[in-house]
């Protein structure tokens, strides 16, 4: 193992890991108290060797870390590959390519949704991982020996986890269905703009009017997480946001009257101004500009489609245990509510490609009255309802079979 904080290290490690078809990469970093991320070390192993960089050396210039990066020739394997990637774009400018990422792997393979690092680890090697270093300070210098430890066995152990999850791929015929996946990875905006921040809000408003000033308002604060480098929930929470989206005060006195309202802010004409006029900005918005609430926004449709959601749900679970795949990669809990309410309309990953081969066309089905779902010998199963069936609940005695016509 090599401990590079040269540039001069750092050039000849890179020169030695081109020369692999692949490499395991992870980084380690600080955010607690920052919006951007403060990488802390970057963990690389080849087939042959591993090394550790220190990006926080001074000195060190990492133009050889960002040429691997961008290796056509070779590929980067990570595992839960999307914060790294993050670390990365901010540190270098670019999303490395081509990549591998071993949960996304795993799930196609059937080891279950979004399995952990260490219990892949285990699955696959029988090894044991020390986590205990995993929420340890990786800005302080000297880094401990436990430490070093655990940053070498985030990328060593990741070599045979590769290999035998690449062997499966291959065998089962799946890589397509990583490859979908990757490529999702790989177009990815690591550098949200603020006009999106919304998106990652949590939470729910009921209308389009609250829509806008949720849009408006997550923007704001974005900007200003960025402009001082301070978490978002530093500058607002997001039930403070939905408040203000749901209240949309007009007045000092209303905002500081919000129950969520940080105290800081009750005290500061200023920011309180800020907020109103991002508010007034929104409230101003012509009705035909105001934006559509995302998908399936109608309550009481949702309500009434509640029997069909838990059927397709059940179907979900049926067919990726047949298929050994995860059900998240396959479709989410709001996939089969739009797929419920929309049908064939439904714009949804779960009606494309194999998702829909495996799942989507047999959703469809259901939903048709042409397949319904039985018991046999104590085990779920699909089945073709009779087309001479006329009553909307059909039961088969010979073989105990009872399915749900829509």
């Amino acid at each position: 193992m090599n401990f590079i904080t040269k540039t001069h290290q750092l050039k000849a490690a890179i020169d030695i890991l081109l020369k692999s078809q692949f490499i395991t990469v992870d980084t380690e970093f600080c955010r607690e108290a920052t919006f951007w991320p403060k990488v802390c070390l970057i963990q690389i192993a080849s087939p042959e060797t591993a090394i550790l960089i220190d990006p926080l050396e001074r000195d060190i210039d990492l133009t050889p870390f960002a040429k691997l990066m961008s290796a056509k020739e070779t590929l980067k394997v990570f595992h839960s590959a999307r914060q790294d990637l993050e670390m990365i774009y901010h540190l270098t400018g670019l999303i490395p390519k081509p990549l591998f990422d071993t949960q996304i792997a795993a799930m196609v393979c059937g080891h279950g949704d979004s399995i952990s690092y260490e219990r892949l680890v285990f699955h696959i090697t029988k090894h044991k991982i020390n986590k205990s270093s995993c929420f340890t300070n990786w800005s302080q210098r000297p880094l401990s020996q436990q430490q070093i430890n655990y940053a070498l066995a985030d990328v060593t152990h990741l070599r045979e986890v590769y290999t035998s999850l690449r062997d499966t791929l291959q065998q089962s015929n799946r890589y397509s269905w990583l490859n979908e996946e990757i490529n999702k990875l790989e177009e990815e905006t690591y550098d949200l703009s603020p006009e999106e921040a919304w998106k990652k809000v949590k939470g729910r408003v009921h209308n389009p009017r609250e829509l806008s000033v949720l849009q408006k308002i997550a923007a704001w604060r974005e900007r200003e997480a960025q402009k001082r480098n301070r978490p978002r929930s530093h500058i607002l929470k997001d039930h403070t946001l939905i408040e203000i989206a749901i209240q949309q005060p007009r007045t000092r006195n209303q905002i500081r009257n919000l129950r969520t309202i940080p105290r800081i802010y009750k005290n500061s004409d200023h920011i309180t101004d800020q907020l109103l006029k991002t508010i007034e900005e929104a409230l101003k918005m012509k009705k035909e500009a105001l934006p559509t609430l995302n998908r399936c926004s109608n309550y009481q449709e949702k309500k009434e489609k509640q029997s069909q959601v838990e059927i397709i749900k059940l179907l979900l679970k049926v067919v990726t245990t047949e298929n050994n795949v995860a059900t998240r990669i396959v479709a989410t809990n709001d996939d089969i509510t739009e797929i419920v309410i929309k049908r064939e309309k439904a714009d949804v990953l779960a009606m494309r490609g194999w998702r829909f081969d495996i799942f989507g066309s047999k959703a469809l089905a259901i939903l048709n009255g042409t397949i319904g779902i039985g018991v046999q010998n104590g085990t779920i199963k699909l089945f073709d309802i009779p087309h001479a069936a006329k009553e909307d609940l059909v039961q088969e005695r010979g073989r105990g079979l009872l399915w749900t016509k829509y």
